[in-house]
């Protein structure tokens, strides 16, 4: 019992205190929403009274702006107007110059017009005054032939006589300048390139030289070479086309024939028919055509070495035979094959000193003596030969007439004629490249001393140098500066138009004035 009383009693207080707990709880709360609507309401007045402010601020800050737009568009259309009167009045002023232009354009014609009626009367009045001249000139020229007895023809013919002299004397002066002056300057570039090309090319000064003799081991070989009734000289003439002279030269054969090919099949192929012993008709005529071969694949291999020391290609197989040949000819005793290889290199490297094609250049200067192959049995000049071989085998236009010009045989028309004129002129008259004959020589600077001798006023003259300078003195009562000149120019054609000569000549023409006077006691 009391147990149910005590649970009871538990019940009740748990109740109660639920009861007191909900009703504190509500209690609370009610004073929290109370406490959060008063606290809203007061957030919303302050909210209102920011809003109010911001509203303010705006409208103030607007109504600046307003101003200061306004402000802006008021100067800026001040600044407009006042633009537009600026061009206003620079419009009128413009009207006012047009105007004034007009008025002056218009006096100006007036001015023409007059100018032009004047100029009308004067003409007509030169075109009179020119009849009344010619009347004149016709009266004084027939005035003048009853005075002085010549008539208009022959007084003309003075007249040019005299500007004719006067227009030489002026013209002498005037080459002698320019000739001054372009001396100057092509002599120190011409120095440059020549020295340039000999210092970066340089060649034995002793060339090869085509032997004509053969010797023998004894005299005895003499009559074996003739054999029985001259069988054998017979037979070795007729197969290699030379002439064979046995004289009293002791232990000598003279070979003797134009072809130097053909001489020198007949050289080896004697030497070999020394050696071997055996001397007969069909002996000679086996190693007489065994010889041959092998003197062609020489031929064609010395043609071939040239070409491809100078680095020249596609030269047609016969021209490189041709250019092989030269290996046995000779020219002042100068190898002629190593002459053109020589020039060749030379002319190549003037043209590339000069910007030009070096390989072009080359290819002119190695084939420029080509003819010479071949003179011997061709009728004409070696260089026009030369360049007739040269167009036969399709040679370009270029090097043809390059070929043919080196000589002057014909008139050079390019850069590349020059230098391949130039480098044959070099090469053949640096020293010990060629050797001539003493009889040739004295008989050369006779020719040319005899040729200075034959112009007038010219008092002597001096052949020096081995034939490479002629000095001609001349009087000075008798030639003046300016006809030194002429002399020397005229010297030169002669020289050019009356000898042959390897490189070149230079004349020098001397004049000077002495003043002498004696003292005496």
């Amino acid at each position: 019992m009391n147990e149910y009383i005590i649970l009871i009693g538990l019940v009740f207080g748990l109740g109660l205190g639920f009861a007191i707990a909900y009703w504190a709880k509500g209690k609370i709360v009610s004073q929290r929403l109370d406490d959060a609507e008063s606290e809203g309401l007061r957030l919303i007045e302050d909210y209102k009274q920011r809003a109010d402010t911001l509203l303010k601020e705006a409208k103030l800050e607007a109504k600046d702006k307003l101003f200061k737009m306004k402000s802006e568009f008021d100067a800026e259309t001040r600044e407009t107007r006042s633009e537009l009167k600026k061009k206003e009045k620079r419009l009128t002023q413009k009207e006012e110059n047009i105007d004034r232009k007009h008025e002056q354009f218009e006096r100006r014609e007036r001015e023409v017009a007059r100018k032009e009626k004047k100029l009308l009367k004067k003409e007509d009045e030169i075109e009179r005054n020119k009849l009344k001249y010619n009347e004149l000139v016709e009266e004084q020229k027939k005035q003048l032939e009853k005075i002085s007895g010549l008539t208009v023809d022959q007084a003309k013919e003075l007249l040019i006589r005299a500007m004719e002299n006067e227009a030489r004397y002026e013209a002498a002066k005037l080459i002698k300048k320019i000739e001054n002056e372009a001396k100057e300057e092509a002599n120190k570039k011409a120095k440059e390139i020549i020295a340039t090309s000999i210092q970066r090319y340089a060649s034995d000064f002793v060339a090869e030289r085509t032997v004509s003799v053969v010797q023998l081991p004894n005299d005895e070989m003499k009559g074996r070479i003739i054999g029985r009734e001259g069988r054998n000289i017979r037979a070795l003439e007729a197969a290699t086309g030379i002439d064979l002279i046995i004289d009293d030269t002791p232990e000598a054969v003279i070979l003797s024939g134009f072809n130097p090919v053909r001489r020198e099949v007949a050289r080896i192929s004697l030497m070999r028919l020394i050696s071997d012993g055996r001397i007969h008709p069909a002996r000679i005529e086996d190693v007489v055509r065994k010889v041959g071969h092998e003197v062609d694949a020489v031929i064609k291999e010395a043609g071939e070495q040239a070409a491809f020391d100078l680095g020249v290609h596609g030269i047609h197989i016969e021209l490189i035979k041709y250019l092989g040949r030269l290996k046995f000819r000779t020219s002042y005793a100068q190898n002629v094959l190593q002459h053109s290889i020589e020039v060749g290199f030379l002319t190549g490297i003037m043209a590339a000193e000069l910007g030009l094609n070096q390989k072009m250049a080359r290819r002119m200067g190695l084939l420029h003596d080509i003819g010479k192959a071949v003179d011997h049995e061709v009728e004409g000049p070696h260089a026009l030969i030369g360049s007739r071989l040269a167009k036969k085998f399709n040679e370009s236009p270029k090097v043809v007439h390059a070929v043919a010009a080196h000589h002057e045989d014909v008139p050079p028309a390019s850069v590349y004629a020059f230098l391949v004129q130039a480098a044959d002129g070099l090469s053949g008259a640096r020293p010990g490249a060629r050797r001539e004959l003493l009889e040739n020589y004295v008989k050369r600077l006779e020719e040319l001393e005899k040729i200075a001798n034959s112009f007038r006023g010219v008092a002597n003259s001096y052949a020096i140098q081995a034939g490479r300078e002629i000095r001609v003195i001349v009087e000075s009562e008798i030639v003046s500066d300016e006809e030194a000149v002429m002399i020397s120019r005229d010297v030169v054609k002669k020289i050019e138009e009356s000898l042959t000569f390897p490189g070149q000549i230079k004349v020098m023409v001397i004049r000077e004035t002495r003043a002498v006077e004696y003292a005496n006691k």
